[in-house]
Formats: C-alpha cells, structure tokens, sequence
C-alpha cells in the first residue's frame, strides 16, 4: 500500500498543467441570476428525484428537522448593558428572533426571554428575505445598536441603527444611521459618530469585493459627507473597524487586510490613527492596559504561534516589555484567546486535543491555571460581558457526548451547568479513536474515527470521511444531531481527518499546504482513505467523503485524482474552477492561501488539482452530489454549476442541488437545513448503505 500510494502522488505530481487558456463553455453558468444560467438550475431538479424519492427520505428530512429547531438545543448569550441577548430559531420563528433576558435569571440557567426584534415579522412586512447577520451594541448602555441584515443570507447586508428600549428601528429622519447593502459595516468611534466601511461607490471596492476605504460619519449628516480617514490598495484584501469600551472609554480598532493573512491595525486616537507597530501577518488585540501579539512567524526571540504580552502605552512609546505568555512548544496549538476584565482565556490544542487555562497579570509575572475540562473535548468560550466582567460561558462537547452550556467566573473551580443538549441519537456500543495515516511525503497524519464497538465485519462498514484543510481552521471532536441520526445511528463509521492547512498544530501546519505545497493537503486526505481500507475499516464502494467551501474543492479533487477509492462524493458549496476563482466573488481575497492562475509558475501547480480542467470523461467516477446557493456570495455558485455541466457532458452520475438563499452556509431556515442535510446523507445512503435483499 506504501509503494501503491508514492506511485499515485508522482503520478499526480507529473500530470501536464492545463492550458491557461483552455477553453470554457461554461463560463455562461458565472451569471448568478442570468435567465439561461437560472434556467439551467431549476433544469437539474429531476437529477434529485432518485434521492428525494427514495425509501424513508420524507421520514429522514423531518428527523433532522426536529435537531435543527428543536426547542432544547443550546442558547449562548452575551450581556449588553443590563439584558443577556440571544439570537434564536425555531419551527416557530424560521427567520429568528433577536430576544433577552436578565442575566440572574440566565445564570440561573431559567431565562426568562423577551423578543426584541422578529425577523420573520419584519421580513413579511418589508417583503424581504431577510436573514440575522448580527448587531453591534454601543457600549456601555447597548440602548442603540447596529443591526445588520442580509436579503437571502449573503455576505453583503444592510445596516440600521436599532433602540433596544424601544424595540424599533431609528429612521434617517430622526437621524438614525442606515447603510445600504454592501460587504461592509462600521464600529461606533463614539455615540454620534461611526467609522464606516463600505461601498461609497465607484474605486471604492477591492478586487475582492470588500470596502477599501474607511470614513468617520457624524450623525445627522449625509453619508457622502463622512470624513475619510484611512484608504487601502485595489489589490488588497478590504478594511475593516470596531469599537471596544475598555477602560472607561471608547477604543476604536481599525484593520487594512493587504492579504488575508497579513495586515496593519491602527487606534484612533485624538481623531489619529495610531498604527500598532507589530509584524504584519500578526494579530494585534487590547487587554486592559496590556496589548497582545499573536504571532503567525518567528519574530526575534519569540517563535511561530506564540502569544506575548506587553504594556499598551510602552509598545506605542517605543518601549515595549515583552513577556512570553503562550509559548506552543510548551502549550500547543493555539486556538483561541479571549479577555475577560482580569484573566485571559486561553484555549490550546496538543495533539488535537484541546485545554483551556486562565492567565492572570500579577505584576511584572502572569500566574496560568489549568481549568478541568474532559479529554477529548471540543471547547468554545464566550466572554459573558466583555471586559467588564470574569465570567464567561464555556461550551464542552465530543463526538459521543451532547453538548453542555456551563457558566463560569475566573478562578472559581466550580461551574453550573445551564443547559445540556438531549441526546439526539443513541451512542450505546460507538467508541472514539484517534489513528494516524502516513502521507505520501511520509508525515503522520491523525485522524478521528467513531464507529461501533467490536470487530469488523468482513468487507468493512459504511464509512464517511470529512476534512477540510485550510485557512488555518482546525477540524475537531464535537457532538452532531445530524451525523447522528443520519449516519452514526444507521450503523455508519464517521471519520474527521485533521489535515495539513489546518491549524490543528499551528501556523507551521497551515503553511506546510500553502500555494505550491497544496497538494500535501489532497495527499493526506487520500492517504487517509487508503489507511482506512488498509486496516479493513471500510473499501471503495463503502467509503464516502464530504466537504463544504476549501473542503468542496478537496472532494472535487479526490474525485478526480483518485476516484477508485470512493463509493460516494458530497460538495457543498465548493470551488472548482481554479483558473478564476480569484475574478469570482470573494476569490481575490484567497491569492495567499491558493496561488494566482494568472502567473504562468503559478498556475503550473494550480492547474494540476484544479477540478474543473482535470476531470476527463475516459476515467469512472464515482457518483457525486454538488449543492450550492443561488445567494452565495463569497465562493460563487458558478463553482458548482460548471463543475457539475462538465461532469454531465462527460457522461458521469452527478446531482444537483442549489438552494435559492442561504449564502455561503447554502440554507437559510431549519427547513432549509434540514433538506440540505437530508439530501446529502439520503444520498450518501443510497450509495454506500443499500438495503439488504
């Protein structure tokens, strides 16, 4: 199996590039809303009719809709002002409700909600698809926030200024601040004042789509009349700002991306910019009177992933003291960092599992404490108020146990449990291991399995393999009422592969797969899959893999390169064409991650895995199943489309499914959802788990 896996990655390695110009018929399916690309669509609707007519699919879709609104799952909340705020979805309210509740009642875990905003009554009453894309709360009151919402569940939203005491919408007239929609938003700098980034109109946008220009707009004066105050390049990534309450007072953050990796930050200060003087590909955050630097390379005597700390005014001065607070080869990967009023939050990955532990400031030392978690644990942190306060929320959840929302307070040992999500299938007889598959450069790639106990029968079981890869984004344990009931509870193995350009071991991870090293991702992938036939797990024909957006464009390319090992394909709103992917949407923005087609070298390595060029029509593919959103505006649904015509034209088995809404999520609504996913895994079904005669 060795020799058989180095053999497939030469071969790979030595396939001839497609031409840069090769040609394109499809390019017609790029126009989102074009009456023959949309015509097109609604035509791949009879491709679904073998899964939505299948055995138990009508019965599959309302089991996942119940997990998808049902009434117990988890509601975290963030306290602004005087009200802990939740944003909630239901059978009930599709489109959600933003509501509240005291705080002692919610930290009695028994909150007692009051609905602030209706998103299902105002978009009947407006006529719009409206879709929550969150709200933005001057601090300390949170009477006047910044509501944004998106028609279809898009990227790009509108903005208006909201009174939660009121509970209604401040017109223009009244001077309330509104923006139209764009991919963009703004921070309060203070009460009348906003820092607004968004589309002013022509030059005013990146080549990715994202606001280049940053403007200081007083109330009650038009928009055209806002100050400008920063202005980024056509080729950069986008701006962007917020605004903190620290300390007493109003700190104003703003951010130029020049990549999507690296960028400058700035403070306003006294109506200036003060740009912070760390390394670009740094991230920069305020804690207190302290300035934190996460580092993503070495810099000095401080390494790749580490967090140092230093105080604010020194480093701005030119006199910065800086102390080593998270050093990854002591505490691995870091995940996530978050400030409370007198601790930091530090959640950390060592050999893809995950701690947390406290950091404390005491004098020119910071004192750490462990906080006990279990040992295979997915952990989200949530500062319950920001800096004002130590608690803080804390969700635990692994692949077998339901999750549990706890409320916590810096140094205090115990926590109370608020609420645990139902189990939504039975785990009773699956375990949880962690294995390892050797690439074909020979790294040790991990990987999670979950499946039933006991010995394999012969041929191996169902078995569907999820990854993605990229961006820094680490895959890791957590409990799933879908996969459950889908798949785990119809007897299936689940398999999560932790990929190189992931950040499952840190920045030096992520950039092991960048550009001209991408192919090591699709390589651990594979090997993956050949490591589960290898130990009698599963073999092809039992064998599926999905993927969503980067992890869609790691399917397709399995797909292609090595289609002998699947049974079964799912790619959720995934890229494709590679050769344009950076003139589609968003795709600019990615340059960094991916390459850029229009250099010749570049595409040289590009062209070899981009899916769209290298499917051939004299290879036999799997079945597969592409789905997608008429309203994504991030990775373009012309991806999808052209991906799925060319298979088609080529004579493979391939469905179609694309959801009028959604975004890049492809759903808007739990019935949505639950179609989405009901599809997906009735597909995967019928492939790799056919009935016995």
């Amino acid at each position: 199996m060795r020799a058989l896996a180095l053999f497939f990655a030469a071969h790979v390695a030595a396939a001839a590039t497609p031409p840069a110009d090769m040609p394109d018929p499809y390019r017609w399916l790029e126009d989102v809303d074009g009456d023959r690309a949309l015509n097109w669509v609604r035509g791949q609707q009879p491709t679904l009719t073998p899964v939505l007519q299948s055995p138990g699919f009508a019965k599959l879709e309302a089991e996942l809709a119940e997990v998808m609104a049902s009434p117990a799952r988890l509601a975290p909340g963030e306290q602004l002002g005087r009200h802990v705020y939740n944003f909630w979805r239901d059978a009930e309210h599709p489109r959600g409700i933003w509501r509240r509740s005291a705080p002692e009642d919610y930290l009695k875990g028994q909150p007692r909600w009051e609905t602030v905003l209706d998103v299902d009554r105002l978009a009947k009453s407006e006529d719009e698809r409206w879709v929550w894309a969150g709200a933005n709360c001057l601090a300390p009151q949170a009477r006047r926030c910044l509501v944004s919402l998106s028609r279809g569940g898009g990227d790009a939203h509108v903005l208006r200024e909201f009174d939660t005491v009121e509970r209604r919408f401040i017109t223009e007239g009244e001077g309330g601040f509104t923006l139209p929609e764009a991919k963009g938003g703004a921070g309060w700098a203070d009460a009348d004042t906003l820092g607004v980034y968004t589309d002013f109109g022509a030059g005013s946008l990146t080549r990715s789509g994202y606001p280049r220009q940053l403007k200081l707009w007083k109330r009650g004066t038009p928009l055209a009349a806002a100050k400008p105050l920063l202005e980024g390049g056509v080729d950069e990534v986008g701006l962007w700002a917020w605004g903190e309450h620290l300390n007493g007072r109003q700190q104003f953050v703003l951010e130029r991306r020049t990549s999507f990796f690296a960028g400058k930050q700035y403070l306003l200060r006294d109506g200036r910019l003060v740009e912070l003087p760390k390394p670009d590909d740094a991230q920069a955050s305020v804690f207190g009177k302290q300035a934190l630097i996460e580092l993503r390379s070495d810099w000095g005597a401080y390494p790749a992933g580490a967090v140092i700390a230093t105080p604010l005014q020194g480093w701005l001065d030119g006199r910065p003291k800086f102390t080593l607070l998270h050093d990854p080869a002591r505490d691995g990967a870091l995940q996530s960092l978050v400030p409370l009023r007198d601790a930091l939050l530090v959640v950390s990955m060592q050999d893809v599992r995950q701690h947390l532990s406290e950091w404390r400031p005491a004098g020119q030392q910071w004192q750490r404490r462990a906080v006990p978690t279990g040992e295979l644990e997915s952990l989200s942190v949530l500062a319950l108020a920001g800096q004002t306060s130590n608690r803080y929320l804390l969700t635990r959840s692994s692949f077998l146990q339901p999750a549990t929302l706890e409320a916590a307070e810096v140094g205090r040992a115990k926590r109370r449990t608020l609420q645990q999500l139902p189990a939504f299938f039975d785990t009773q007889g699956m375990e949880v291991r962690q294995l390892h598959a050797r690439s074909a450069d020979g790294t040790l790639i991990p990987y999670f399995i979950v499946a039933p106990s006991g010995p394999l029968p012969e041929g191996g079981r169902p078995t569907l393999l999820y990854g993605y890869g990229g961006f820094e984004i680490s895959m890791r344990p957590a409990y799933n009422g879908i996969l459950g009931r889908a798949w785990l509870a119809r007897g299936g193995v689940y398999v999560l592969a932790n990929l190189r350009g992931g950040g499952e071991f840190g920045p030096r991870w992520h950039q092991a797969a960048l550009r001209e090293q991408r192919q090591r991702s699709f390589d651990d992938f594979i090997a993956v899959a050949e490591d589960l036939q290898r130990r009698g797990i599963t073999r092809p024909d039992k064998l599926g893999i999905m993927g969503g957006s980067l992890g869609g464009l790691l399917t397709s390319v399995a797909l292609v390169q090595r289609p002998e090992l699947f049974g079964a394909v799912v790619s959720q709103v995934p890229l494709t064409d590679m050769r344009r992917y950076h003139e589609m949407l968003a795709g600019a923005s990615w340059i960094e991650e991916y390459g850029n087609p229009d250099i010749p070298e570049q595409w040289d390595y590009i062209g070899k895995y981009s899916p769209y060029h290298n499917a051939v029509a004299d290879k036999r593919y799997p079945p597969v199943l592409y789905t997608s959103s008429t309203r994504d505006d991030r990775v373009h649904p012309g991806h999808a489309r052209k991906m799925v015509a060319r298979l088609q034209e080529q004579g493979h088995e391939v469905l179609y499914w694309e959801n009028t809404e959604g975004g890049h999520a492809g759903a808007s609504t739990p019935a949505q959802q639950a179609r989405l996913w009901a599809l997906s895994y009735g597909f995967l079904q019928r492939r790799l788990m056919p009935p016995t005669p």
